[in-house]
């Protein structure tokens, strides 16, 4: 027995619709070519990983989530941290492959891969393998236990049920979104593996919805979302699962969060689309200001939003020789657009005080204002006290 999909509301079926109708401006956006694109794609994955693993208390800078998403190093975050981002990146980027694969089958080889994608690097975690034995979840700021597992064997079959159900649920005419949030909470209860159980649910809704053609994992994903809400996410876990597991529970709660966090999250896509477009605009007469060529707004694009401009990936960007890109970087900072920092292999540019300032101009003109789907204050939904929560096995 899992958790059952609830009957949806009348304001649940018009919230589905106004999600549907972000997707459909995102994908009509999204549809024409522009220069921006690619810059913004590699933005929200950073987001999305970074959002994720936040959760888990693995927090980098969004500088340094876009070298790992890219392979590249990081300067801030502690080796044991880049070590549980890479894994996770690893992990999405065969998620993203997995969108339009025509052989995909989901099924629990696959979830077991994915696990031991994340988590390879750390073998007394049993990458790959399920748990064999108990398994709490523990609130180590309150001291006290807030979810007990299914015995570890009952594990294979209650994993075989849940790829059955999303399977057959995906035939049906229940909404993708509401499909993708029921194996996600089927997963985290069943906390089948030792550690990384909510990375993998994280990633089981991304992957559903990636392959049901909702926009590519970086558009589709409210892990960035989950991640600047997470006390939410676990108060509303902690009040579906009560304790331990309970899979005749209502899972209402569960199912509005999620068309709620994709709601809101369809929202700030959007705006961001809408600003980089703006920002970009505006950029280009910048560029032409200085006499500039048109592939250095690439760089004055990511300076203007507060991010580390690196030779490597500037080169690999605009598709120019290594000296070329060095000579470009060069001029921008004599032009008093960037300020470099740092000596040779390990050099960066950030945007110019004057740059900044641009960005900062345009979002004043702009601010953000989100609407909340189910006319709930969005104060409620803010950054709340970060809650501490390990997965923990009973001593042998």
């Amino acid at each position: 027995m899992l958790f059952e999909i609830p009957d949806l509301s009348a304001r649940d079926l018009d919230v589905l619709k106004g999600i549907e109708a972000h997707r459909a401006s995102l994908r009509s956006f999204l549809s024409i070519p522009r220069r921006w694109k690619g810059q913004l794609r590699r933005n929200l994955r950073a987001r999305a990983v970074r959002g994720s693993n936040s959760i888990e208390g693995y927090d980098v800078s969004l500088d340094d989530a876009l070298a790992l998403v890219e392979g590249g190093e990081a300067i801030d975050a502690d080796a044991r941290t880049v070590l549980e981002v890479t894994g996770y990146r690893n992990a999405m980027t065969y998620i993203q492959q997995l969108g339009d694969d025509t052989h995909f089958q989901l099924d629990q080889s696959l979830l077991r891969a994915l696990h031991f994608m994340m988590l390879g690097h750390d073998l007394t975690k049993g990458p790959g393998s399920y748990r064999p034995g108990p398994i709490f979840v523990r609130d180590e700021d309150a001291d006290e236990t807030v979810y007990e597992g299914p015995p570890a064997e009952h594990i294979s079959d209650l994993m075989a049920d849940l790829v059955e159900r999303t399977s057959a649920d995906l035939l049906t005419d229940t909404p993708v979104f509401v499909t993708a949030a029921m194996a996600h909470l089927n997963l985290v209860m069943i906390h089948p593996f030792r550690d990384g159980n909510g990375r993998m649910a994280r990633a089981l809704q991304t992957l559903i919805l990636a392959r049901n053609q909702i926009l590519s994992p970086e558009f589709s994903s409210i892990e960035e979302w989950l991640g600047r809400n997470t006390a939410v996410y676990y108060d509303i876990l902690a009040e579906v699962g009560k304790g331990s597991w309970h899979p005749e529970n209502d899972a209402t709660p569960w199912v509005r969060f999620n068309l709620r966090a994709h709601h809101m999250q369809a929202q700030t896509v959007l705006d961001r689309v809408n600003e980089a477009e703006e920002l970009w605009t505006r950029l280009h007469a910048l560029a032409e200001e200085h006499r500039l060529p048109d592939r250095a707004i690439s760089a004055l694009y990511e300076a203007a939003l507060g991010l580390r401009v690196r030779r490597s990936r500037y080169q690999e960007e605009v598709e120019i020789e290594d000296a070329t890109a060095g000579r470009d970087l060069r001029i921008m900072a004599e032009r008093g657009l960037l300020v470099a920092h740092g000596q040779t292999r390990g050099r960066y540019y950030l945007g110019s005080t004057d740059l900044r300032g641009l960005y900062r101009t345009l979002r004043s003109e702009r601010p953000r204002r989100l609407i909340d789907p189910y006319d709930q204050a969005t104060t409620d939904l803010g950054p709340r006290r970060r809650r501490k929560i390990a997965t923990v096995e009973p001593a042998e």
